[in-house]
């Protein structure tokens, strides 16, 4: 398998397949592919595998991609951001975001990372619960806007915003702790929560939550109340925010490589 990053901030994986290769990625993420590859949509594993990965706030069904000849399939994110490709060892395993994983080797396993506690499931905010995607493999992984990796030492500790923690090592602790301080938590915008990220391991954060954006553009869509004409002006403005946000991200820098 060889594969090709291209693009900046809406990036794309081009992946080159031998005969018999597989690639598999959840639903509603190919973009090309030439016709020496064959698809198959199916449960992963049967009804039940369906449901936890709908749990985890994956898709029910999963799409396998077989090389039949010299294979040539594509992914992209559904927003801006960067591609990380790992190259998972055998049993290997990293935690990441329900929206991060794209596609991944047929050998490289997606499960939920079940939470040891249910608070923090239950006040980590969108996104949590979280994904666990286990090797031998080299699987693809996509945050949203630019990623700051860290390190942490044994009991290190980082409080993060919970929307801008992408991906982790399984032995890096996640938890919750209240905002401290009346003020901070009436005006701080920050809400009650913070995630706190305990070492040793290694952490990926992404810089744009996919809800950040989201609420940026929603301050320009119409209210209910608002008549026609206006909601003529809010649709225009609306388009022109997205516009605004997304254009000029086309082109960029390519990266070839191959595993």
């Amino acid at each position: 398998m060889k594969y090709e990053l291209s693009g900046t901030v809406m990036q794309t994986v081009a992946i080159d397949l031998e005969p018999g290769e597989v690639i598999f990625s959840q639903t509603n993420s190919m973009c090309w592919m030439n016709d020496a590859i064959e698809m198959n949509t199916h449960t992963g594993g049967g009804f039940f595998s369906g449901i936890k990965r709908s749990l985890g706030g994956g898709s029910f069904f999963i799409t396998d991609f077989t090389a039949r000849g010299e294979g040539h399939v594509a992914f992209a994110p559904r927003f801006p951001g960067t591609i990380l490709p790992v190259v998972l060892q055998e049993g290997q395993s990293l935690v990441c975001r329900r929206e991060t994983f794209l596609c991944a080797q047929k050998s490289v396993t997606l499960e939920i990372a079940w939470q040891k506690r249910l608070g923090v499931g239950f006040f980590g905010g969108e996104g949590f619960v979280l994904q666990k995607v286990t090797g031998p493999g080299t699987v693809f992984l996509d945050l949203s806007g630019e990623v700051v990796e860290k390190v942490l030492a044994p009991g290190e500790r980082l409080l993060v915003h919970a929307g801008h923690v992408g991906i982790m090592d399984p032995t890096v602790n996640f938890d919750i702790q209240m905002v401290s301080g009346f003020k901070n938590i009436l005006f701080g915008g920050e809400g009650l929560f913070l995630a706190t990220l305990t070492g040793p391991g290694r952490v990926a954060l992404q810089s744009m939550p996919i809800m950040n954006l989201a609420e940026e553009i929603g301050r320009y869509l119409p209210g209910p109340s608002e008549g026609a004409s206006s909601g003529s002006f809010g649709g225009a403005a609306a388009a022109a925010a997205v516009g605004g946000i997304l254009g000029g991200l086309f082109g960029g820098s390519k990266d070839d490589k191959s595993v």
